[in-house]
C-alpha cells in the first residue's frame, strides 16, 4: 500500500456486541465519515462482520473482518483484537463460541448478584431479551438498570453494581483468542495496550513484560494510534512497537451512543501518509 492520505479505524462496536449501531448503520456512517479502511470488532462475535460483508458495494471503503476478544488470566485482563481471519474456519468459531458463553453466564451470575445483593429484579420478558442478544454484556445490563431507576446513569451503574460483581474465570485466556485468529489465518494484536483492568494503567517495564509475554503466544501487532492515549501513551506503545518489530493499528472504538468516542477519532492525523508499521501491517492482510 502506498503513503497516499488514508482514513482509517479498525476498532469499532455494532449492536452484534454493545454498540448501538447496527451493522448497516454503521456502513452508513463509515462512509459520512469519509473513511477509505475499516473493520467491525464486535466483542466476541463476527456476525456484525458477515452482515457488512452482505452488504459491501464495489465502491465502499475496504473492509477488514475484525473481532475483539475480552480475555483474562491469572496475570490480568487483555482485549485481543483479530484481523483479517477466515470467518468460516473453526479456529475463529471456536473462540466466539467460547466467548459468548461465558459472557451468557456472566450475565446470569449478574442478574442474581443485582436481585440478592440490591433487590434490583427484572421481568422474565426483560431477561429473555438479554439472553436473545447476540452477545449479552454489562452495558446492555446497565440500560436496563436505567431504565427501571435503579442507577442515575449507564457509567454509575458500572461503578457502583456491575462491578461489585466479578467473575474472575468467565473469560477466554489471551493465548487462547490469539491461538484461535492464528488458526484462522488472521492477525492478532493487542488493543489500548496501556489499559488493563477498569481503571488499571499498564507503563514502562510492565508493559513491556505483557507484550512480550503475549508475543511467545503469538502476538503480531499493538494498536498504537487509540482514541484515549495521550502523545506520552501514544510514544510508549509505538517504542515497543519498533523494538519488537511488530505491526501498528490505528482504531477509535466507537461505540455509538454508548460511549462519548468519535467515529474515526484515531490520533492520526486525517490528512498524512499512514505511518510505516501500519501500512505493512495493511499490506501484510493484501498477502
Amino acid at each position: 500500500m502506498d503513503n497516499a492520505p488514508v482514513r482509517i479505524d479498525l476498532h469499532m462496536h455494532s449492536t452484534a456486541s454493545d454498540g448501538t449501531n447496527t451493522p448497516s448503520e454503521l456502513l452508513c456512517r463509515v462512509k459520512e465519515a469519509g473513511l477509505t479502511v475499516f473493520s467491525l470488532t464486535d466483542h466476541d462475535a463476527i456476525s456484525g462482520c458477515e452482515a457488512i460483508r452482505a452488504i459491501l458495494s464495489p465502491n465502499d471503503p475496504r473492509f477488514l473482518f475484525g473481532v475483539e476478544f475480552s480475555c483474562k488470566d491469572p496475570l490480568g485482563k487483555y482485549h485481543i483484537l483479530g484481523y483479517g481471519y477466515d470467518p468460516d474456519s473453526p479456529s475463529i468459531r471456536a473462540v466466539v463460541d467460547l466467548g459468548h458463553r461465558y459472557r451468557v453466564e456472566k450475565l446470569d451470575e449478574r442478574l442474581v448478584f443485582l436481585d440478592r445483593k440490591f433487590g434490583f429484579v427484572f421481568s422474565e420478558e426483560e431477561q429473555a431479551m438479554l439472553h436473545a442478544l447476540p452477545n449479552p454484556g454489562k452495558p446492555h445490563l446497565a440500560n436496563l438498570m436505567v431504565r427501571h431507576g435503579y442507577a442515575p446513569d449507564v457509567k454509575t451503574a458500572f461503578t457502583n453494581w456491575l462491578n461489585q460483581c466479578v467473575s474472575e474465570d468467565l473469560y477466554p485466556r489471551p493465548e487462547e483468542a490469539i491461538e484461535g485468529v492464528l488458526g484462522a489465518g488472521g492477525i492478532p494484536v493487542l488493543a489500548h495496550p496501556c489499559y488493563g483492568d477498569g481503571d488499571q494503567l499498564i507503563l514502562g517495564d510492565a508493559l513491556d513484560a505483557r507484550v512480550r509475554r503475549l508475543m511467545d503466544f503469538g502476538l503480531k501487532g499493538l494498536e498504537c494510534y487509540y482514541s484515549g492515549f495521550t502523545e506520552k501513551l501514544r510514544a510508549q506503545v509505538l517504542s515497543l512497537a519498533d523494538r519488537y518489530d511488530l505491526y501498528s493499528t490505528a482504531g477509535s472504538d466507537y461505540h455509538g451512543a454508548n460511549k462519548l468516542i468519535r467515529l474515526a477519532d484515531t490520533g492520526l492525523s486525517a490528512n498524512a501518509p499512514l505511518p510505516p508499521r501500519l501500512s505493512r501491517f495493511l499490506e501484510a492482510l493484501n498477502a
